[in-house]
């Protein structure tokens, strides 16, 4: 990680740079962005508002992580400057905990929009095949039941959903392990939590699920109808996969996997791998190369 910066105060530039470089940044003191000779980039840049020029350090290095260091709050030195392109600012003097916890605080911020465009730019081609169920959003009550055979009919309604009023949500997927404590920490009145694979709990698992999320913010999806229905928002995509799936076809591994999943607690291992036509060994060795959890 390389920190450039630009202090005329020599005592405060050598502090930051020596505290810096013990946790493993690299750094480099000018005094000016007048002693600026060459096109380097940096990642982080520490500017003084003391220091000649500074603004056009800030128009320089806008699209780096820029932290300024000013001795007064001004327009000239803070208002502009973040205008133009300044990421932050920290008031002389400081405590160098301070100035770290700002530049940790950005750099995670950056790395999460990279995450963030990747996944969406990950989900937009993924779901490029699938046409959007035409549904009055408005509507929706929680919690919402989802029932779709394909997983993927289930995605793609949470994030159309969740896209076109930007709400954010947490994930659990029930056929890994310890998912399902991981819904009992996630859930919360405030929180949406979207569950997918509700169908591969046994019975009793699914009653103490859904006796918890009665009244809480759940999207949970599952490709089998409850048996025992209670008084939930409930959305049927099965209707709607012929329009779509626009000829979507499983893959053997795909079609494998959701059977295995869906009827692994319906079906003894015996009937189950008869079924599929394959060997209960082949069936184990099939759970363990889907990463499929059989709850016992």
């Amino acid at each position: 990680m390389k920190v450039l910066i630009v202090e005329n105060e020599i005592y405060l530039a050598q502090s930051i740079s020596m505290k810096l470089s013990e946790i493993g940044y690299w750094c480099e003191i000018i005094n000016s962005f007048d002693e600026l000779k060459d096109e380097k980039t940096y990642d982080v840049v520490l500017l003084s508002t003391n220091t000649s020029n500074f603004i056009n350090a800030v128009e320089k290095f806008k699209s780096s992580i820029i932290v300024l260091l000013i001795s007064y709050i001004s327009t000239d030195t803070v208002s502009d400057p973040l205008k133009m392109g300044a990421s932050d600012y920290i008031q002389k003097p400081f405590m160098m905990e301070e100035l770290l916890r700002k530049i940790k605080h950005h750099q995670d911020f950056r790395k999460l929009l990279v995450l963030n465009n990747t996944y969406e730019s990950y989900f937009k081609s993924h779901f490029k095949n699938l046409k959007a169920v035409e549904y009055n959003y408005k509507k929706i009550k929680f919690p919402l039941i989802l029932q779709a055979n394909n997983q993927n009919n289930a995605d793609f309604f949470v994030f159309n959903y969740m896209k076109k009023y930007d709400l954010i949500f947490s994930y659990v997927d029930l056929s890994e392990l310890s998912s399902l404590e991981k819904i009992f920490k996630l859930i919360s009145y405030n929180n949406i939590v979207y569950i997918s694979n509700f169908q591969v709990l046994k019975n009793t698992d699914k009653e103490r699920v859904l006796n918890f999320i009665k009244d809480k913010m759940v999207i949970l999806h599952t490709s089998t109808a409850l048996e025992k229905p209670m008084n939930f928002d409930y959305i049927d995509l099965k209707n709607d996969e012929k329009n779509i799936n626009n000829n979507e076809i499983l893959t053997i591994d795909e079609y494998v996997k959701y059977i295995i999943l869906t009827y692994q607690n319906i079906f003894p291992d015996t009937d189950l791998s008869k079924k599929l036509g394959i060997s209960r060994k082949s069936l184990w060795e099939k759970r363990k190369k889907y990463e499929i959890s059989k709850r016992k």
